[in-house]
């Protein structure tokens, strides 16, 4: 089976994307990898700032057309390493006529799952606004808690100011915003953007974490008959 990926929101998320298929899979050989194709376009206006109201150019518009152009390549499914563009999720698998992996739905599943009750969110303002994480993770039973103002604009520095103007990002500054969220309450915190993949990546964050983007991957693979590792059953380890 073959797996389309709309790629280039950022573009660094999308090169650890597929590194993360690459080390998730449970393969002997090349051919026991996943066939993809991937379509990284850059110049997709920023979801977030059409999310908010700040632009009127609309991603979703260039992101249908390239689905429909990897759906011309016979993918079995498409897999959009953005979090925030799943705020178009439906309107894309819709128009496409393509099965579009869903992050958030499968990473609050994995949550309920777990027993957990208390979900943190880091995001990009335009996916905290929109409540796409919220709405799912109510829906399953849990409540979702969000940064209050000032820490959220940390966590929009770290996107926007570090990870995707090409700098280290500053792991103090998730530090505080971590800290803030689990004394909320927090027993886990999503991480809910691309972006803040790259910064797990980079400090090996292993507790208290739930990376989307590895959801992702990891769902990718299941719906394309590939096998995962058994090290990826689990994907996070909750607050003590």
């Amino acid at each position: 089976m073959r797996l389309g990926i709309i790629g280039g929101l950022g573009p660094m998320a999308t090169a650890y994307f597929m590194e993360l298929l690459i080390n998730m899979t449970d393969a002997k050989c090349d051919q026991d990898h996943l066939e993809m194709i991937i379509y990284n376009c850059p110049s997709i206006p920023d979801r977030t700032a059409y999310i908010l109201g700040k632009s009127n150019a609309n991603p979703v518009v260039p992101i249908i057309k390239i689905g429909k152009k990897l759906k011309e390549q016979n993918v079995e499914c498409i897999s959009i390493p953005c979090i925030t563009a799943h705020y178009f999720h439906d309107e894309i698998e819709e128009k496409t006529g393509c099965k579009v992996i869903h992050a958030i739905r499968d990473t609050s599943y994995l949550l309920k799952e777990a027993g957990l009750t208390k979900i943190g969110i880091m995001a990009t303002d335009g996916t905290i606004q929109s409540r796409i994480f919220q709405n799912e993770i109510e829906k399953n039973g849990m409540h979702g808690l969000v940064p209050d103002k000032k820490y959220q604009r940390i966590v929009m520095d770290i996107i926007y100011k570090d990870i995707k103007a090409g700098k280290i990002p500053d792991i103090e500054k998730y530090n505080v915003v971590a800290t803030h969220l689990k004394n909320k309450g927090a027993q886990v915190i999503i991480l809910g953007c691309t972006e803040l993949s790259l910064l797990k990546k980079q400090y090996d964050i292993k507790t208290g974490v739930i990376d989307a983007m590895e959801v992702l991957a990891k769902s990718s693979l299941i719906q394309c008959n590939k096998r995962v590792k058994p090290k990826y059953n689990k994907l996070f380890v909750p607050f003590n």
